[in-house]
């Protein structure tokens, strides 16, 4: 490493100070302000700025500071009082989703994922249906995707480069070689209520489930233990709208496609 060094030009030096000499030579000190300043060029401290009150906040107005900040994550949809609905998908543990709903809501949760930094891994036998999102997003060089059932590769997720991986896999997904981990989130979406969904609800963290039948909505909410409400409102359900079901939560969702993701998935639908 090379040594830099630098020397103060010819002429006055610092503050007006001719360089070698002290501080106070040459230099009228009329009063203690003069002292004081003086001592300051002495100490390296420079002159005194103007003063100015200090800025205080009594306790009656902290209230008034707070923000309206949320999570954050993927923006999903909003909420029964029209207020965002966000889904922190990078996490640095594990995180398994189980959607119970149409192709539509989960491609638009991966499209929305890869616009923020995520890379999207889909595992899915039925690629035609992923074919045109891919194309749309770079052919799988801006942040998705798409392999057969099985053959999805490590992704090598990290803080920096989080990744989720959305299992389209039929009603009865096989086990995935590829599953959650730090930084990696996994989706599986089922089309309806299979018999693999109860497994795979009890071992996820959140749960979405869109329109489905009478005779599935009362298994599903003896498996989740949902209120007769929810039980009852499933069946009833429009396109679009999810019940999205954690632990300590339950919160309807309604997504609303931006012009974009219209022009390339279509109007919400239920069905594919």
């Amino acid at each position: 490493m090379t040594a830099m060094t630098t020397q103060s030009p010819q002429g006055p030096g610092n503050y007006g100070v001719p360089p070698g000499a002290a501080a106070g030579d040459g230099l009228a000190v009329p009063d203690a302000g003069g002292r004081r300043a003086r001592g300051a060029l002495r100490f390296g401290f420079g002159l005194f700025g103007p003063r100015h009150g200090r800025h205080t906040l009594s306790a009656d107005d902290l209230d008034g500071l707070a923000l309206p900040i949320g999570d954050d994550g993927v923006v999903i949809g909003v909420d029964a009082q029209g207020q965002p609905a966000v889904l922190g998908l990078n996490r640095p543990t594990p995180y398994d989703v189980v959607l119970i709903g149409g192709l539509w809501t989960a491609q638009v949760l991966a499209l929305r994922a890869a616009a923020t930094g995520a890379r999207v891994a889909v595992e899915t036998g039925r690629p035609q249906a992923w074919t045109q999102m891919m194309h749309a997003m770079g052919g799988g060089q801006n942040g998705l995707s798409v392999y057969d059932v099985g053959r999805v590769p490590p992704q090598g997720a990290s803080a920096g480069t989080p990744v989720l991986v959305v299992r389209d896999c039929g009603m009865r997904p096989p086990r995935g070689r590829v599953v959650s981990g730090p930084w990696q989130s996994v989706l599986t979406l089922l089309p309806y209520l299979s018999p693999v969904a109860p497994r795979l609800v009890r071992q996820a963290r959140l749960v979405g489930v869109q329109r489905i039948s009478p005779d599935e909505s009362a298994e599903l909410g003896r498996t989740m233990g949902l209120p007769r409400a929810d039980i009852d409102a499933l069946p009833t359900l429009v396109d679009g709208v999810t019940l999205w079901c954690s632990d300590r939560d339950r919160q309807y969702v309604t997504t609303q496609p931006t012009d974009a993701e219209v022009g390339l998935l279509g109007t919400p639908r239920r069905m594919d």
